[in-house]
């Protein structure tokens, strides 16, 4: 019998294979397959991010420590540069410009702005390159890719924490002393974590296809923080202007606005519940609430592409 003709029985006496016929699909579910990096459940993804909030508060330590490992000063640049940025915007609106005019407390009211709305920018600005800026950690490991950008707004946050040690100085120097009314920072630093979070959620999805957008958010970033009372009284810059009713509303309800409003009405006298736009906490609670369900959903939307060519 030739070779050839020995091959041919042999294959017509191998019994046909248990899967033949069978679709890719068919045979994954056959074996217990899973798609790898395929998009769990909602529920099942928030038990994911439960299970490594460890590796969330650690990472976000590492980075905070490694943020300022080169320079000589250290972590001390956590709290030297919103002073700086205050000063300099002290120069050139308060003195200057002369926003100071009409506002009591300048100062306190100025450096609590800077502060606030830099947790904000800072948090935006590190959430466009989570997933960007950490391809190789998230193309080798396996891991909800969220616990990224709540990792780097973690670290915003704890970075802001040590500027508040700051500030405090800042306030009793200037004759703002503790108050019952400053136990509402903690709610209001609460609820405005919560906002940063989603925000950077639909920053960091955004940056993960258009790298080039980090490069135009400060843009953005500064033309927000003008409209956002930062350095004026919001109240006092449209008082005796004809402004329409709707932007006037616009510019209340700004989110970052209303968290400055907030941090100003907690820790300084001289900023009263009347300087405060109608219905702000409802507005601070459905800011946070919106943005932190839409962000994180949104997010989750495109898990399984993160790290994909």
């Amino acid at each position: 019998m030739s070779e050839t003709t020995h091959d041919s029985a042999v294959a017509m006496s191998a019994p046909p294979s248990p899967d033949e016929g069978l679709t890719a699909a068919q045979r994954a579910q056959k074996y217990g397959l899973s798609q790898s990096g395929a998009r769990p459940s909602l529920p099942e993804y928030v038990r994911q991010l439960w299970d490594r909030r460890h590796f969330i508060s650690a990472f976000s330590s590492a980075k905070l420590t490694a943020q300022y490992s080169q320079a000589k000063l250290g972590q001390v640049w956590q709290v030297a540069t919103p002073l700086l940025n205050a000063l300099v915007y002290y120069l050139i609106f308060g003195l200057l410009i002369g926003t100071r005019k009409g506002v009591p407390d300048f100062v306190p009211f100025l450096v609590t702005g800077v502060f606030i709305f830099t947790f904000t920018q800072s948090s935006v600005m590190a959430g466009t390159r989570a997933i960007s800026g950490n391809l190789g950690l998230v193309r080798a490991l396996h891991f909800p890719r969220a616990c990224l950008p709540i990792s780097f707004c973690l670290m915003q946050l704890q970075q802001l924490l040590f500027s508040m040690g700051v500030l405090v100085l800042i306030l009793l120097g200037f004759g703002q002393l503790p108050t019952w009314s400053w136990l509402l920072v903690f709610p209001a630093l609460l609820l405005q974590f919560v906002f940063n979070t989603g925000l950077a959620m639909v920053m960091a999805r955004l940056g993960s296809k258009t790298p080039d957008l980090a490069q135009l958010m400060p843009f953005i970033m500064r033309t927000w923080m003008y409209a956002s009372g930062v350095m004026f009284s919001i109240d006092l810059i449209l008082k005796g202007k004809d402004v329409p009713g709707f932007v006037e509303v616009l510019l209340n309800a700004n989110p970052a606005a209303v968290y400055i409003d907030l941090m100003r009405f907690a820790l300084i006298d001289s900023f009263t519940a009347q300087q405060l736009p109608p219905h702000v906490w409802a507005f601070a609670a459905g800011w946070a609430v919106l943005m932190g369900v839409v962000g994180f959903v949104y997010f989750w939307k495109a898990e399984e592409r993160y790290g994909r060519g």
